[in-house]
């Protein structure tokens, strides 16, 4: 995976961001390309979090609309949503996991440290679910995302675990 040659404020959030992505995957190496689709959490009414390949989907698009909202609010009127791709396979995961890592950090290697934090809420993104998040926050914010569904994933296939010794 490609590194940053920042340093500062955008280093830390460049590494930490790796080393999130990196726990993902090795968390997803070791599931069985089958599992991807398995119904795991049936109740739910959010879309993204009914089985891991939903689940991966989301982080992924997540961390490209990240960057966009970013690109936008630098002025970047040409700057292009991402779209949900779903793959069929942990081996694909890994490799568009491995790109999203690439693609933020040749973006953030394109800012400056004094940009990304903002006092005044008038400069701060106003993201789709509501809140303001100056560069660093949204960061700050993508990176937690990762952990956060990585520890959905690491509960979907210990309930996976279960259903398979019954």
């Amino acid at each position: 995976m490609k590194k940053s040659t920042k340093t500062g404020v955008i280093a830390a959030l460049l590494d930490e961001y790796q080393y999130a992505i990196n726990d993902l995957i090795n968390c997803i190496r070791d599931i069985a390309d089958e599992q991807l689709l398995v119904i795991a959490d049936p109740e739910t009414k959010n879309k993204d979090c009914v089985s891991i390949q939903s689940v991966l989907t989301h982080i992924v698009f997540c961390g490209k609309n990240y960057i966009t909202m970013i690109d936008i609010d630098k002025g970047n009127t040409e700057s292009i949503w991402p779209r949900r791709v779903k793959f069929d396979t942990v081996k694909e995961y890994i490799s568009v996991l491995k790109a999203l890592n690439d693609y933020t950090v040749s973006f953030l290697d394109k800012l400056n440290n004094r940009e990304m934090a903002q006092f005044d809420p008038s400069k701060k993104i106003k993201t789709s679910w509501g809140q303001l998040y100056d560069y660093e926050q949204l960061m700050e914010h993508a990176i937690v995302h990762v952990y956060r569904h990585r520890r959905q994933i690491q509960s979907f296939k210990k309930l996976s675990q279960i259903k398979n010794s019954k």
